[in-house]
């Protein structure tokens, strides 16, 4: 068990691409005094990500990184997690795929957030996948980043009910709410009983 004074949380670092509102709600549930985390940098492979409005209204520090060299920018990212002691990363719609050296260089705990029941619908598009496969659940996935693509252990999962009306849009704004639950959630669990 951790001692969840803030000397002792666990330095963590979110990488997004977008509207940023997982990394609001871990934001939010690091600044708990129960949170075993604390948010130290935020990296966004896109400047205009809504999401940097919240680094910014939490004063977290940000990079923007510029893929145009994929390898330089894996590797500036990695001396970064050097020189702030990051012992997790989170992805929360983060649109890059990190690499396999990046992953097994980094060396800690990486977790992703995905909007589907693991392993059922990898990848991209899965609302739209999800309703003309005619399911009748859909889910998200709080799981580790291993080599392969949303193939890393499970930490945890919600299953949702897909109603007859529903779209791709309407599913997908559905999921997005319970994924800002169980995210934290899952970091609860992974460092409560690790």
């Amino acid at each position: 068990m951790i001692k969840l004074n803030g000397h002792n949380k666990i330095k963590t670092a979110v990488f997004i691409s977008g509207n940023g509102t997982n990394l609001k709600s871990l934001i939010k549930f690091s600044l708990k005094k129960k949170s075993p985390i604390k948010i130290d940098i935020i990296f966004s492979n896109n400047s205009n990500a809504k999401g940097l409005n919240y680094a910014r209204k939490f004063k977290i520090k940000f990079i923007i990184l510029n893929y145009k060299n994929f390898k330089r920018t894996e590797n500036l990212i990695l001396k970064k997690l050097k020189q702030h002691s990051i012992e997790l990363i989170c992805l929360a719609g983060f649109m890059k795929i990190l690499s396999n050296k990046f992953i097994t260089e980094f060396g800690k705990k990486i977790i992703n957030i995905h909007p589907s029941l693991l392993p059922k619908y990898k990848g991209l598009n899965t609302h739209q996948r999800v309703i003309e496969k005619k399911e009748k659940f859909t889910g998200c996935t709080v799981h580790y980043v291993n080599q392969k693509l949303d193939s890393g252990k499970i930490i945890l999962q919600k299953k949702i009910r897909i109603s007859k009306k529903d779209t791709p849009k309407t599913l997908a704004r559905k999921v997005l709410k319970y994924e800002h639950i169980i995210y934290p959630q899952a970091i609860k669990k992974i460092f409560t009983n690790p």
